[in-house]
């Protein structure tokens, strides 16, 4: 069982910047697919953007004020938010899929943005 734990939300300013951190609990190597999803208020869950094992990345529209990258060396996976906007605000979930297809969640954390 892969355990993930995000870090580094929370509140900013539009504008402001903010980096996601997704540490596993073991190699992330063996998770041959990982992504950050969030979930605004009254929303249904979103792909924010996604990367492979080899590390190519899928953004979903419009955000190409994030990067997502991942460092298989620390088994972390982060996202580089800039220029956030009032409509980035959600709980922000990491998500890790291995060759098996099993599926692990983070418990989500906070990002608010404020004008």
């Amino acid at each position: 069982q892969v355990q993930l734990v995000e870090s580094g939300g929370g509140s900013v300013q539009a504008g402001g910047s903010l980096r996601l951190s997704c540490a596993a609990s073991e190699n992330i190597f063996s998770l041959d697919y990982m992504g950050w999803y969030r979930q605004g208020p009254g929303k249904q869950r979103e792909l924010v953007a996604s990367i492979t094992k080899d590390g190519t990345t899928n953004y979903a529209d419009s955000l190409g004020r994030f990067t997502i990258s991942r460092d298989n060396a620390k088994n972390t996976m982060y996202l580089q938010m800039n220029s956030l906007k009032l409509e980035d605000t959600a709980v922000y979930y990491c998500y890790g899929r291995n060759i098996n297809s099993i599926g692990y969640w983070g418990q989500g954390t906070q990002v608010t943005v404020s004008s």
